[in-house]
This record gives structure tokens, C-alpha cells and sequence, in this order.
């Protein structure tokens, strides 16, 4: 098996599902408790949080950086950074790294297309929606990605990630706001959802839409797995 570095710790509930999720696919690869070498690497997420208000993106790549190289010293084949927003900085952390950096929107965009749906609907951080960091990489594969305009909504879905999923909270209201958002956009022709931040999966599952979910974080976790077990992404 090859050996993955994970950045993790944005936030560290999201991070434990990739955990989760990788090492069960490789125990049902093997159909034993066969466990991968994994190599993880966890953020602060309050430094993370507190760069991101005052817009030091140049110091987040800088810490993702620290992580990527420790984790290619450590003997990491390939790194993945455990949530959407931090990709933002992708191309600024990937010039200063040799080892690969499994982007978790050709990982989304490529199960999209497999399945053949043109047109969905993204929801993440207000960094991912009302920036392109990662929708523009599903959109260069021909899929058409609505993604909220309304500044209220941007700013809500966004403190809703980070006043309650990033605390593992649940709350009702929130839940319901979030699905009515989504509805409003299946009503508007999207064919499918995509779960931008690796926190909403926490709270949104698929009984709870009429219309394919992409988890994001389900979905880059098991192109780490295919890594892992050298079938290709």
C-alpha cells in the first residue's frame, strides 16, 4: 500500500471522517481489519479561522506549507488537505512541495461526470461559494455549478460552518435553513447537490434530498483509498 499524508485539523470532526472513511474502505478492500499508513498532520483551526477574517491567506499557505513538507519528510507518496476551503492556497503550497496534492474538486468533479449529471448546486464557506477556487475546476469539466448570490445567505451557511459544524453542533433550525437553500436550488434546475464544505455532510445526508448528494468529503476520501491501493483516481 502507498502512504498518504493527510492535512487535517479544518476542523478536526471533518477530519475524522476521512479517517473513518479511508480506513474502513481499505478494511473492506481487504475484508480484515488491514489498516492503511496513513501520516496526519492537524492545523490549528482557531489560528486557521482567525487568518482567514483578517484575509492572511499568504500565512495559511505558509502553515500548510509546514504541514505538507513535514508530511514528505515523514515518507507521505501524496497529501490531501482535509476540507474545501484550504484550497484556495493549493497552487502556493503545491510549487513549494515535489510530493502530489490530491485536489478535492477533480476528485468531485470527476464522480460527477461519471455519473452524468451537467448541472448542480454548491454550497461550502463563503470563501469556496463566492470565490471559484474550487467550483471553477468542476465547472472546466463541462458541469454547470449554481452557487448562492444573496450576500444574507453567503453570510449565513457560512456561520452555521463555523459557530456550529466546526463545534460538531447540530442544530435543527440550521438544518432547515440549509435545506430550504438547497430545495430553492433543485426547484431552479439543479439535477444534484454537492456538499462544498466537509462539515455540511455532518448535518445534510441523502434522505434528506430528492436529488443525488456529492459528499465532498466521502468523495476525496476514497480517491485517497484508490491511491492507497494503487487504482488510480
Amino acid at each position: 500500500m502507498k502512504k498518504l499524508g493527510l492535512i487535517g485539523g479544518t476542523s478536526w470532526h471533518s477530519t475524522i471522517e476521512y479517517y473513518r472513511e479511508i480506513n474502513q474502505s481499505v478494511n473492506n478492500h481487504f475484508g480484515d481489519n488491514t489498516n492503511p499508513p496513513l501520516l496526519v498532520y492537524t492545523l490549528n483551526q482557531s489560528l486557521i479561522h482567525r487568518l482567514q477574517l483578517e484575509s492572511k491567506w499568504e500565512q495559511i499557505a505558509e502553515l500548510l506549507t509546514e504541514a505538507a513538507l513535514s508530511l514528505q519528510k515523514a515518507g507521505a507518496q501524496q497529501l490531501m488537505f482535509c476540507a474545501n476551503t484550504p484550497h484556495k492556497v493549493y497552487e502556493l503550497v503545491a510549487k513549494e512541495v515535489s510530493t502530489p496534492i490530491l485536489h478535492i474538486s477533480d476528485a468531485t468533479a470527476s464522480d460527477i461526470k461519471s455519473k452524468g449529471i451537467k448541472k448542480v448546486c454548491f454550497i461550502g464557506t463563503k470563501y469556496s461559494m463566492s470565490q471559484d477556487f474550487v467550483t471553477k475546476r468542476i465547472v472546466q469539466q463541462n458541469i454547470e455549478v449554481l452557487v448562492p448570490q444573496s450576500a444574507k445567505v453567503l453570510n449565513e451557511l457560512h456561520r452555521i460552518i463555523q459557530e456550529e459544524l466546526t463545534y460538531g453542533k447540530i442544530v435543527l433550525d440550521s438544518k432547515s435553513y440549509v435545506l430550504s437553500i438547497l430545495n430553492d436550488f433543485i426547484n431552479a434546475g439543479a439535477k444534484a447537490v454537492v456538499l462544498g464544505c466537509t462539515e455540511f455532510p455532518l448535518m445534510i445526508s441523502q434522505s434528506d434530498i430528492d436529488v443525488p448528494i456529492f459528499n465532498t468529503t466521502t468523495i476525496h476520501a476514497q480517491a485517497g483509498v484508490n491511491f492507497i491501493l494503487g487504482k488510480g483516481n
